[in-house]
């Protein structure tokens, strides 16, 4: 297994956001239980730049499960083309911060993120097209591929490689402030 180091990151310190970033943390600070150091940062007072806290809330990109360590404890932001394809599938399965439960809340979309070779895990419910460009955001930089469908299955987006390719400008200038679905789910 790799270990990682500040030369593996984009960004360190203090000064940098870690929310909704795939981060390193130091070998002896991974959370009891947790294996590796890869985990995606999904907020805490310790997230933000210049943080007033310590904490941040991840997401093990080994297990999947949730867990907390101390800003201190993290060497900084991974380099998106270092993340390992086992954590890009891992990472993929991660709904965004704030989604609504599905238990209580209907499903409006399904969110696939595939590896350069097509590989991907299963789809991601999520219930809104906040939700849905969140899922973009989130996922965009460290994938290969990410498709949002609607809830009969239809594509309504797609980036590849971290720019969006449906719909395209044009269809998106052509349909303008239209209610069709993916409509206000433009990715920058």
């Amino acid at each position: 297994m790799h270990t990682f180091d500040r030369q593996d990151c984009e960004q360190t310190g203090y000064g940098i956001s870690l929310k909704g970033r795939v981060v390193v943390l130091c070998g002896s600070a991974i959370p009891a239980g947790q294996q590796g150091q890869l985990f995606f940062c999904t907020g805490g007072n310790g997230a933000n730049p210049n943080p007033m806290g310590r904490t941040v809330f991840l997401v093990s990109l080994t297990t999947g499960e949730e867990c907390r360590a101390y800003r201190s404890d993290v060497v900084g932001t991974l380099k998106p083309e270092l993340l390992p394809e086992e954590a890009k599938l891992q990472l993929s399965q991660i709904r965004p911060s704030g989604a609504l439960d599905l238990g209580t809340n209907e499903a409006q979309y399904s969110a696939y993120s595939f590896l350069q070779d097509g590989r991907y895990a299963a789809g991601v419910w999520l219930c809104s097209a906040k939700e849905a460009a969140d899922y973009v955001a989130m996922q965009k930089d460290y994938q290969h591929r990410v498709l949002i469908c609607d809830s009969d299955d239809f594509a309504v987006l797609e980036v590849v490689d971290g720019k969006q390719i449906f719909p395209d400008e044009q269809t998106m200038e052509d349909n303008g402030s239209s209610q069709e679905p993916g409509a206000g789910m433009r990715m920058s």
